[in-house]
């Protein structure tokens, strides 16, 4: 059997004394801290006791007598100089709220009554508004029965909120009556002067309905309870159907109205089905432990009442969460009324002639007793139950998320107790700082002191609170074992937990918390609390990865806290990123370089293992070294110190040269590095760094210094000489038969092109280096065609003609540049009838020497050709 709570408190008794019986009870507010109570009576007596709810004293008023027979039940109609409807003797009978003056009895036609319902409407409601001209024009009696009633004018239910308050002013009521085999739909008029005078209209007649036990009316329709089950009515058609009959053998209907749902109960025996207005049933059925005698509502909550006990049961799920007993077992029928007009706090209990008061406890109250008693998931429960329900602020909800949170945490439940400071939106995450860290320390003046309600002790280091909870948990099995009953979790009870797990959970869950909080919009002091003590946390749990993503990440963390448990943990790689993501660059490079001459010294992964490096948004792998000069060139690709640039730039070349690349072609750098320091920090046998980085001052930084450019022509001849010379090399190897070795295995390319090809390029494109010297250089190479491009920089047609046809044997460049330096003048006429004369006669090329002499024949005329000149053109050719 679940625990019972304390939903509701008893505050208050009173005796009628005598032998006289409660039969119906009704409650009404006259002010904040009194409420009238009307008691009717099986000897047919009104009494109207009061009860002051800030003192729990209850007073006898006055009384009324009504009739000698039982009072069924009683309406109270308006609060301020209001009315009291009563049945009794099977009539209405109206008297005023004080029952200062005798009771009326409506008369005329309204006799032999067995059940009144009031008309209510539900929130937003469309219902219809019902006239007197909706009653049947063909019914003679209606008639007789309006004339007797003086009904002549158009009355009706106003339909609205603001319209139906304002016909209550005025006192205008609408009910259902139950009469034999009909009910009657009237309208009641009260006069405001006159506190027992009244008149009443009806509205619809609906015939053929007999032995109704109970009654609600919501909206436009009646349900009504009969001995053979429940039947829904309509108020404007007057058509009736069958909700569900009741068994053969079953307890009489009841029927309770669900004011806050706006949704009606009904009863089979001690099983509820809740219905809406159109008689659907919503949700599973409630079934309470016996059938009550009475059932009321009592905030979210279902009071039901019968054989000397009350139960209090969820709303919901039907389950009894309170049980209460205030008479003996087969005492007779109880009551309750419950004070709905009010704040709905106050409920009364009857049991023969005795009234019992009590009174709802504050929600408060009811979950400091929940937590008191360790019983955190009813609290929890219960504050749900709350919150779904509208009863609480969100400054209330979060104060309970965040005192039951703390609760949980002290009692070693560390996972929960983080799910609940998550749902308080107003808890600071600078409050879980002392559970991290010893005070005083960084952080102390930036915990706030809120006000919680003192049921747990004072924020601890988690060591401190997992050593307490271990003594209590030893304590409480000590206690158990003397036969004394404690508030402990069973579970640590039957399985006590380690220290270990309790520690790495608090520090798992912590974690979890601080991390969440990091998407608050905190103040910077808290901002760098969290993110340092976040570190701090992954550290203690070897979440290397997380350290490092922290670490390179854009933090807040305080690195003058962290330096000195990172560096005897050894988790320097945390400490570099921290060092980058705080501008200390000279530290970050120092020890990016220390990983790259101690790799192996258990530090970090072993050198055989492949790094993840992130690069252009794309996850790559890396060897150890490479990583750490991949790291540090992320660095100095960033503005920073250019002595520091180039201090490290010689060993990252070192370890992967396009590092080096992208430390000197970086975007990012404000201030340029000096071209003549760059490659004076370069060491000169890496050459195709020196090369890459001229090019990019060249091509896309446009430096136009002739000397620059001269040096890049100059290193590229140099390369391919060297390229030249060990092609050579390798075809001698290959006609010797010997296996040929390739120049660039094992090294790093940064173009894409042949370096020759590059040097051709670069020859043609630019016009600021100095091609003397490039010719120096290459003299007695092979390299025909840079020598062609750079005798024709220096205006050497004969040269560039005579490598192109005889060196190169490219006629058709011959033939191309023939046209595009053919000038009338008798030099170059000399020059090229003589190249003719040696081409045709060494190619034996008649077709070409005849085209090469039509271009020329508009410049060169019919003149001959000098023997001398050709005997030289001829010797000059081999």
């Amino acid at each position: 059997m679940a625990k019972s709570r304390a939903v509701v408190e008893l505050t208050a008794r009173f005796d009628l004394g005598g032998d006289d019986k409660i039969r119906a009870l009704s409650l009404s507010p006259h002010s904040d801290s009194q409420t009238l109570v009307y008691v009717g009576t099986f000897s047919g007596s009104l009494l109207l006791l009061s009860i002051d709810t800030s003192t729990n004293i209850v007073a006898r008023l006055g009384s009324v007598s009504l009739s000698a027979s039982p009072v069924e039940s009683v309406f109270v109609l308006g609060q301020e100089r209001g009315k009291v409807l009563a049945l009794c003797n099977g009539c209405l009978h109206l008297v005023d709220s004080l029952l200062s003056q005798p009771a009326k009895r409506l008369g005329g036609l309204l006799k032999g009554i067995n059940v009144v319902a009031r008309r209510v409407r539900g929130r937003d409601s469309s219902s219809t508004d019902l006239l007197p001209s909706d009653v049947s024009a063909d019914s003679s009696s209606s008639k007789k029965f309006l004339q007797m009633l003086g009904a002549g004018n158009r009355v009706s239910d106003i339909k609205g909120k603001d319209s139906r308050h304002e016909r209550v002013h005025q006192g205008h009521y609408v009910f259902a009556v139950a009469i034999s085999e009909r009910m009657l739909l009237i309208e009641l008029q009260c006069d405001e002067k006159d506190g027992t005078s009244a008149s009443f209209v009806v509205l619809k007649e609906v015939m053929g309905i007999g032995g109704i036990k109970t009654l609600v009316w919501l909206d436009d329709y009646v349900i009504a309870g009969t001995v053979k089950g429940y039947s829904l009515i309509s108020c404007v058609t007057g058509q009736s159907g069958v909700i569900f009959t009741l068994p053969d053998v079953s307890a009489p209907p009841l029927l309770k109205l669900l004011c806050k749902e706006w949704k009606v109960l009904l009863l089979v025996d001690n099983v509820g089905v809740v219905v809406d207005t159109n008689g659907q049933p919503i949700g599973g059925s409630l079934v309470f432990r016996r059938r009550p005698d009475s059932v009321g509502e009592l905030s979210f909550y279902l009071v039901t009442v019968g054989d000397g006990k009350m139960e209090i049961h969820q709303k919901k799920s039907g389950a009894c969460v309170q049980s209460v007993s205030f008479g003996p077992e087969g005492c007779g029928p109880s009551f309750l009324a419950v004070d709905e007009a009010g704040d709905g706090n106050l409920l009364a209990v009857t049991t023969l002639s005795k009234l019992l008061f009590y009174r709802r406890v504050p929600y408060e109250e009811q979950i400091k007793d929940l937590m008191r008693k360790k019983r955190y998931r009813e609290a929890i429960s219960l504050v749900e139950e709350l919150d779904s329900e509208g009863e609480i602020s969100k400054e209330m909800l979060s104060f309970l998320h965040a005192q039951i949170g703390y609760l949980l945490l002290f009692d070693l439940r560390f996972e929960e107790a983080v799910d609940q400071f998550l749902k308080s939106e107003k808890m600071e995450p600078s409050e879980v700082f002392p559970f991290i860290m010893r005070d005083p320390n960084r952080w102390s003046l930036l915990v706030p002191r809120n006000r919680y309600w003192g049921l747990h002790p004072p924020p601890a280091p988690f060591e401190d609170v997992v050593d307490n909870g271990l003594m209590a948990i030893q304590r409480a099995i000590f206690l158990r074992k003397a036969g004394m009953d404690t508030p402990v979790d069973e579970e640590f009870l039957s399985n006590p937990p380690s220290r270990a797990d309790l520690l790495e959970s608090a520090i798992k869950n912590i974690t979890r918390y601080l991390e969440l909080s990091r998407e608050k919009d905190l103040s910077h002091p808290v901002r760098e609390g969290i993110d340092t003590l976040l570190m701090l946390l992954y550290r203690a749990l070897n979440r290397t990865e997380d350290m490092e993503n922290l670490a390179s990440s854009d933090n807040n963390c305080v690195v003058e806290e962290l330096e000195t448990a990172l560096n005897e943990s050894g988790h320097l790689r945390t400490l570099a990123f921290l060092y980058a993501s705080k501008g200390m660059s000279a530290k970050a490079l120092a020890i990016w370089r220390l990983f790259t001459k101690n790799y192996s010294s258990g530090l970090w992964q072993d050198s055989d293992d492949l790094v993840p490096y992130l690069h252009d948004n794309e996850l790559i792998r890396l060897s150890g070294k490479e990583a750490a000069a991949a790291e540090a060139a992320r660095i100095l690709e960033e503005p920073c110190d250019t002595e520091l640039t180039l201090q490290h730039l010689s060993w990252i070349s070192d370890i992967n040269p396009l590092f080096a690349i992208q430390v000197l072609t970086s975007d990012k750098r404000t201030e340029e590095l000096s071209p003549e320091k760059v490659i004076q920090a370069i060491d000169p046998k890496k050459v195709e760094i020196i090369q890459r980085y001229l090019q990019w001052l060249i091509e896309e930084r446009d430096y136009n210094d002739p000397q620059l450019h001269t040096s890049y022509a100059l290193s590229l001849a140099k390369s391919t000489l060297e390229c030249v010379e060990v092609q050579n090399g390798i075809q001698e190897a290959d006609s010797g038969g010997r296996e040929a070795h390739d120049y660039n295995v094992g090294s790093i390319s940064l173009f894409e092109s042949d370096v020759r090809e590059r040097l051709q390029t670069f020859l043609q494109s630019s016009d600021l280096y100095d091609p003397e010297e490039i010719l120096d250089l290459i003299e007695g190479s092979e390299l025909w065609l840079e020598k062609a491009i750079l005798y024709r920089r220096i205006g050497q047609e004969t040269l560039v003609l005579q490598i192109l046809a005889l060196k190169l044997e490219d006629c058709a460049a011959a033939e191309q540049y023939c046209v595009e330096i053919g000038r009338p003048d008798a030099f170059m006429q000399k020059i090229i009838l003589g190249y003719l004369i040696c081409t045709w006669i060494l190619k034996m090329v008649k077709g070409l020497c005849s085209r090469l002499l039509s271009v020329f024949s508009t410049t060169t005329g019919n003149h001959l050709i000098l023997c001398k000149f050709w005997k030289n053109c001829l010797l000059t050719c081999p």
